[in-house]
């Protein structure tokens, strides 16, 4: 995909970062242009009304691209606020009757770093589950922490940000059950590119990011099985039935609506194109540069990620210089930019350090094309063997 920059006329990027967010889809745009005078979604008279079911309208979009029930969808700004809301949940519940949170170790830094923050601030203990070398949690091991007996919730991702692999969440799900933990999953990742089914997996809490699936940036939604516990991040207003507090963002949940119903409509066909231009990117690699290799374990994937280590290169090195090139990559999440710390994630699952810092993340959209692959292939080779050249002469 080319997008026009706004710096400079006529130039233009080639954008393979679509795990750290997604161009909104154009119904959404239009749809947003269009609602920007909507009045607030909680007064009473005409224009509130007609605001109010904006809202409505896409909470029944979020639900049907989510799988559950329209009432249990609580609009947020993102999967942020809601991954943090469903561990304060966890956090209360804890002063109430002790116990702790089990996670694990590849989760968003919106799960890592709160966890960190209330084992400092508050004393609350939490527990990680180690993965294996693709990726993927480790079942027995998380059972291993469930018999217990004292888990009061367990948060595990449906797919991971960084390397696309998607965990066992339904059997996550149903061991955490057994042994009395509530159950969470950061359901981020995975909508638009795989199956997720909220009712169907029987979870209890799932957080997403509508900029994730080609809506609006500042929405998403937390959802909350009827009947689990609950305690309100944000007090103060009666909005989302006292659920969430604050002015509706009515004209981008509306938005965020649009394309979370496009997202359902279009998983299965998006999802194969979009392995197919994977697939493409990673044989032309396989090809083209030599002494590389894949994180993540291909046999589940989400279809848009690919995970490459290029040895003795460092992953900003490459970045930079795809970025001058007009290639938009990322070397991990998006959440973690600024810090020159090898992955957490590529390490958890044993990737070497060396690796790890030499490690570029390409996440298409479905704006990409064949074109957009083509022109990777043909700018990476000769930036890697360049960045080799120079790694080999500083160290002699």
């Amino acid at each position: 995909m080319a997008i026009e920059s706004e710096k400079n006329e006529g130039e233009r990027f080639t954008y393979l970062d679509n795990n750290a967010t997604t161009p909104m889809l154009e119904q959404a745009r239009i749809a947003l242009a269009e609602r920007l005078l909507d009045g607030n979604a909680s007064s009473m008279y005409a224009l509130g009304r007609k605001s109010k079911a904006f809202v409505e309208d896409a909470r029944k979009g979020f639900a049907e691209l989510l799988g559950c029930v329209p009432d249990d969808v609580i609009f947020t700004s993102g999967a942020t606020e809601s991954n943090d809301t469903v561990l304060n949940i966890a956090k209360r519940l804890i002063r109430e009757k002790g116990g702790r949170i089990l996670s694990s170790a590849i989760e968003h830094p919106s799960i890592i770093e709160t966890l960190k923050r209330f084992e400092a601030d508050d004393g609350v203990e939490y527990s990680l589950c180690p993965v294996d070398g693709g990726g993927r949690i480790i079942v027995s091991e998380l059972e291993k922490e469930l018999v217990k007996g004292d888990v009061v919730l367990t948060s595990i991702m449906a797919a991971n940000n960084e390397t696309g692999v998607i965990q066992p969440i339904s059997q996550a799900c149903d061991l955490a059950h057994r042994h009395g933990s509530l159950f969470h999953t950061d359901a981020t990742q995975i909508l638009g590119k795989g199956d997720f089914d909220f009712n169907a997996g029987g979870y209890d809490y799932a957080s997403c990011s509508a900029h994730k699936f080609y809506g609006p940036k500042g929405v998403g939604a937390l959802v909350v099985r009827s009947g689990r516990p609950y305690y309100p991040l944000l007090t103060g207003g009666h909005q989302e039935g006292g659920r969430r507090s604050g002015t509706y963002n009515s004209t981008c949940a509306y938005a965020a609506g649009i394309a979370a119903r496009a997202a359902k409509a279009d998983i299965r066909s998006e999802a194969g194109r979009l392995a197919a231009l994977r697939d493409r990117l990673r044989e032309g690699l396989l090809e083209r540069v030599p002494d590389i290799s894949f994180n993540g374990n291909p046999d589940y994937l989400v279809p848009n990620t690919l995970n490459v280590s290029f040895r003795n290169v460092e992953g900003e090195s490459i970045l930079l210089m795809l970025d001058f090139e007009g290639i938009c990559v990322s070397t991990g999440s998006a959440c973690a930019t600024g810090s020159l710390e090898p992955s957490y994630v590529l390490l958890a699952s044993g990737t070497p350090i060396e690796d790890a810092h030499s490690s570029i993340r390409f996440s298409l959209g479905r704006e990409n094309t064949g074109e957009d692959i083509d022109y990777v292939l043909e700018k990476l080779p000769p930036i890697i063997e360049r960045l080799r050249q120079i790694s080999t002469r500083g160290r002699k």
